[in-house]
This record gives C-alpha cells, structure tokens and sequence, in this order.
C-alpha cells in the first residue's frame, strides 16, 4: 500500500500542479505554433553576433576588424530595438515585423556577401548596423503580445507570471543554442553557412510570426495610435493633449539601467570564462560552460511562475540582484576547471529571476500602447550592456587575468543591487494619480462611466475594455 504523502508533499504537488495548469493555459492563449515560430523567429538574432565575427575574422584575418563589425551589429541593434517596438505599437506588428524580417535578412546576406568578397572595413560596418537596426525584435513582441492576450482572458498575476518566465526561458535558450548552432556550422562548413541559416530562419520564422493570427492582439485603435504619435518613453505629451496614462520614465531609466548591467555581467562573465578556460588549455570548453549557466538559467526562468504572487515584483527585484551579487563572488577565486562549471551554473540560478521581474516591472510601470516599444527597450539594454562589457572586460582579462573580467561582473551586479535597493518602481496609474490636477481633470471620460472611472481603474484591469479616451489599447 502506497505511504500517504505528507501536508509538505501536498502543497509541493498541488503547487507543481498549479503550475503546470498555468503554463498550459498561457500555451493555449495563442496556441502551440506561437511559441515554436516565435522561438525560430528570435534565434537568428542569437546567431547574428557571434556568426559575424567569426565570418569576418576568417575573411579578414583580422580580430580587430571582427571586433569592429560586431561592434557596429550590436550599436544598431541597441539603437534600433525601441524604434521597431514604437513602430510595433504605432501601426501594429504584422506590418512591421514582416518588413522587418525581409529588410534583416536581407541586409544579413548583404553582410556575407561583402564578407566573402572582402570588402572595406567601412563597408562591412555599415552593413553591420543595418543589420543591427532592422533586426524585428521578434522576441519583445512575442512578450508583448502574450501579455494582450493574457489581459484579455482572465488578466490573472499568475498567468501574467508564467508568460515572463516562459518567454524569458525562451530568449535563454536561443542565447544558448544560437551560438552553438554558429559553432558547429563554422567547425563542419563556414561561418557564412551559419548566417545564410539565420536569413533563412528570419524570413520564415519571422513572417510566420507576423502573421500568425494573434497579431491581431496588439493592433492598435485610432486612439492609440494618436497617443502613440505624440509621445516616447519620456512621458511627454504636446502642448494641448492631454497623457491618459504617464509613464514614470525614472522607473523606466531604472529597470533599463539594470538590464544594461545584466547584459554586463553576461559580457564580462563571457570575457572570463573565455580568458580562464584559456589559461587552462582548454579553450574549446569556453562555450560549453557559457551554456551551462544558461541551461540553467533557463531552467528557473521555468520554475519562477511557481513564486507566489504575494511575493512582490519589487522584492523579487532586490532578490534577483542580491544573489547575482552574492553568487557572482566565488567567480574571483576560481582556478580550475570544476570549479568554474560549479559557480557559474549556480550563478545561472540568479539570472533569468532578475530578466523576468524586470519584463514584469515594465509591464506594469508603461501604458499598453508604449508596451512593445518598452519591451524592445529592455532588451536593446541588454545587448548594449553585453556589448559595452566585453569591450572592457576583454583586454582587461588580456591584460591582467581572467579574474579582471570576473570583477566587472560583480561590479555590475553590485550595481544592480544597488538600482534595486534605491528605486521604487511605480505603475503607469500612480504616475496618472500624481499627476498636475489640471492635466488629471482634462482627461476626457467616458459619459457611460463616472468621471473617476479613468484613474481609479486597478492595474489588473490593464486590457480589458476601457472606457474612450483611456488610450488603451487591445
């Protein structure tokens, strides 16, 4: 007869259990093909960077002029990123995710080809932010169209949960595997065989995200999208026009500072595994331990939709970063093999909490139509943060040791904690509520709702149908 599980082993059930309802339940808000194309769809960006520089070294013989040319890959794609999400929230992302795709894969090919034919290093560069800048952001748009649809069923914190950690292990695994994949195709074929797979992949995965029916979620109203046209992410609106919503730009600053800082702490952290596993003499192991800290990283991105709501965003936040801090620590000591493996899967552990609470904290702190363009936001940081710290990290794990990289990483996470410690985010309907009294009187209402319909609205009511005049947007 089977021993009766305890009260400690009902609740861990019945929690995996809740779990995996909700995670079932976020799959069927856009169907299984969404996730699928929406992960082919964001890989290539995975394998732009690392498949560049490879293909330019080969080509070139020169690192500096690889450096350079992923240098200016990774420049436009930080530049462009929110300007792609705000045309997303403008004018929809069916429109602009396919001519982004096409644009991307074509510019990626123009790269190759100019590659192969070895060009000037101006040329190179030039094509290397356009690619950068017409890269469709496939992977914020996802996040942002999975939130529309989840405020449009049930709007629940878990559900919103689950679809942050599912999309934030999605972007851990293409991070993972789209270096891998440029890896093998360079070591079985060419570097250019690896980038002609990612033009494949954008025009495909890309279109068939585009059009995949749930664009229609996040096609904006007219009103949207006059809301959309006179303001960023700096809140403003022209003189005259009234802000339905403001957007506490601080907190946005914030959030996207510390995203820089973990794409530092990947940066860095990439610096030093591959500076340390060279002392070692086993150089081929760099990526493999890169990918170990991001498999698992992945994993706990899963297991973050298990966390209680009561545990609030804002606590997860100096959570995240306070153990990104603590466990980044032991990366100064590290000497063999084992022991950088160790650290760096359990400092994985740290990594996609902090990615998943910030894409949370910017749901809540932007209007649903700046929504795409906040998302694209975050991850542009991200990339900028990478690049900037490689560019650091780098000659100093040259000049003076692996453990110089390793130092930026736990600089970049002291920063984080300290962001964390400091900042109090704050939601798009605070900021409305402190706003000027004439501004917050102007705001035109409903006449089928009383007039403070329009500010006292919870935030859980973000996507459900509001009334005219909100600048809310399905």
């Amino acid at each position: 007869m089977a021993a009766e599980l305890t009260p400690r082993q009902k609740r861990r059930t019945h929690r995996a259990h809740r779990t995996y309802q909700t995670y079932r339940a976020v799959i069927g808000l856009g169907g299984p093909l969404l996730p699928v194309v929406s992960f082919l769809g964001r890989l290539p960006t995975a394998m732009c960077q690392l498949g560049t520089l490879l293909l330019v070294a080969e080509t070139s013989g020169s690192l500096g002029t690889a450096g350079l040319v992923g240098g200016a890959l990774a420049a436009g794609q930080t530049v462009g990123g929110p300007f792609v999400g705000r045309l997303a929230d403008r004018h929809g992302q069916r429109r602009v995710v396919l001519a982004a795709s096409c644009l991307n894969a074509v510019a990626v090919a123009a790269l190759v080809a100019a590659a192969l034919g070895h060009a000037p290093t101006a040329p190179l560069a030039a094509l290397g932010v356009v690619a950068g800048l017409s890269v469709p952001q496939v992977g914020p748009l996802a996040r942002t169209r999975l939130v529309a649809l989840a405020h449009g069923a049930d709007g629940e914190e878990r559900t919103l949960a689950a679809v942050f950690s599912l999309e934030g292990t999605l972007d851990e695994v293409s991070f993972v595997l789209g270096p891998a994949l440029v890896g093998v195709a360079a070591a079985v074929a060419h570097p250019a065989v690896a980038l002609a797979l990612a033009s494949a992949l954008l025009v495909v995965c890309g279109s068939a995200f585009a059009l995949h029916p749930t664009a229609r979620a996040t096609a904006p109203s007219p009103s949207s999208r006059r809301a959309v046209r006179g303001r960023s992410l700096r809140g403003r609106a022209p003189r005259g026009r009234t802000r339905d919503r403001r957007t506490p730009r601080r907190t946005v600053y914030a959030l996207g500072a510390s995203a820089a800082l973990q794409g530092g702490m990947f940066g860095a952290c990439q610096a030093g595994i591959t500076a340390l596993t060279g002392d070692l003499g086993v150089p081929e192991q760099s990526g493999l331990v890169y990918g170990a800290m991001g498999a698992m990283s992945a994993v706990v991105g899963l297991a973050m939709a298990s966390v209680p709501p009561s545990v609030g965003l804002p606590t997860r936040w100096r959570l995240a970063t306070g153990a990104a801090l603590v466990l980044s620590l032991p990366l100064l000591t590290v000497g063999s093999l084992f022991a950088l493996y160790a650290v760096v899967v359990v400092l994985g552990c740290a990594y996609a909490p902090h990615l998943i609470t910030l894409s949370g904290l910017t749901e809540r702190a932007v209007p649903a139509h700046r929504l795409a363009e906040s998302m694209a936001f975050m991850t542009s940081a991200v990339v900028g943060g990478q690049a900037l710290a490689l560019a650091v990290a780098g000659p100093l794990a040259e000049g003076r040791g692996p453990g110089a990289a390793f130092a930026v990483t736990v600089g970049s996470a002291a920063l984080a904690l300290l962001l964390a410690l400091l900042v109090r985010p704050r939601t798009s309907d605070e900021a409305y509520r402190t706003a000027e009294p004439a501004e917050a009187l102007a705001a035109p209402a409903s006449p089928a709702a009383p007039a403070d319909a329009v500010t006292s609205a919870p935030p859980a009511t973000r996507g459900a149908a509001t009334p005219p005049g909100s600048g809310r947007s399905g």
